[in-house]
């Protein structure tokens, strides 16, 4: 018995690698200065599109925020860029959910997405993107609410960035605003309300643009910095902020800004 199972073990093993082994040769790898860019049956232009659109990015996002590239990402350190055919292959390979048109993972310096994602260039890319350098720059094990770093990685969504606002007062006139508190609050599931998600990402968006462009770059940087240090969220945003004294003060600051703005 303990034999069969030794043997029915390695065989369970020997298919997993040789599965592992044979996805490995299914991708096509291209490679820039900052990526290493995967596909299977996609055309060379499309791919070198990609590339264009990447560098483009990598170069514009760190400075946008105002953060410090501490490191490049060249030769071994190269960020990677899984392209599927279509959604149903990354939804079921990358494991995420159906609502989902790209995955950042930090960790790994790796964006996942597929061909026909919705605004492949000047929304999903830059968005995922953002994700990894935020991370890089606040650390990876630093807590901060989703909707901070979603509303970072939408900040280089420029549709979206300016157009956030205006879905958010209309939020408001409409009694669906949610306050601070309660975003921070939220989590998104796969069964996720498409109006639930289009809010949450809205405000997201309108939140971190206010405190970037109205309350200044400088201090953004200083406050993101305070929470690498290891800084509460509240406690940062408190030193950093004076004002500020919780997401209370922030949420009214900033519900304020958007009756002024047309």
């Amino acid at each position: 018995m303990r034999l069969l199972c030794r043997n029915l073990f390695f065989c369970a093993f020997l298919t997993v690698c040789c599965h592992a082994q044979a996805d490995q040769y299914k991708w096509n790898q291209y490679k820039s200065a900052h990526f290493l860019i995967y596909y299977k049956s996609i055309p060379l232009d499309f791919i070198k599109t990609v590339e264009g659109a990447a560098e483009e990015h990598y170069q514009q996002i760190a400075k946008g925020l105002g953060f410090n590239r501490n490191e490049s990402w060249v030769s071994d350190n190269r960020a990677k860029i899984y392209i599927y055919q279509d959604a149903q292959d990354y939804v079921a390979d990358a494991k995420q959910y159906q609502w989902s048109h790209g995955a950042a993972f930090a960790a790994e310096k790796t964006i996942r997405t597929f061909l026909a994602a919705h605004g492949f260039f000047d929304s999903t890319l830059p968005h995922e993107m953002g994700h990894i350098i935020f991370r890089e720059f606040i650390g990876l094990q630093t807590e901060v609410p989703l909707w901070f770093e979603e509303g970072v990685a939408m900040y280089q969504e420029k549709a979206k960035r300016f157009g956030a606002n205006t879905a958010v007062k209309k939020a408001v006139e409409n009694g669906e605003f949610i306050a601070l508190k309660e975003l921070t609050n939220m989590r998104l599931y796969n069964n996720s309300p498409a109006n639930e998600l289009e809010l949450f990402y809205a405000e997201s968006a309108s939140i971190v643009y206010y405190m970037i462009s109205e309350l200044g770059e400088f201090n953004f940087v200083r406050f993101c910095r305070a929470l690498k240090e290891g800084q509460g969220f509240e406690d940062a945003l408190q030193n950093i902020y004076v004002r500020f004294r919780n997401l209370g003060d922030l949420n009214r600051a900033w519900l304020n800004y958007l009756e002024q703005i047309k």
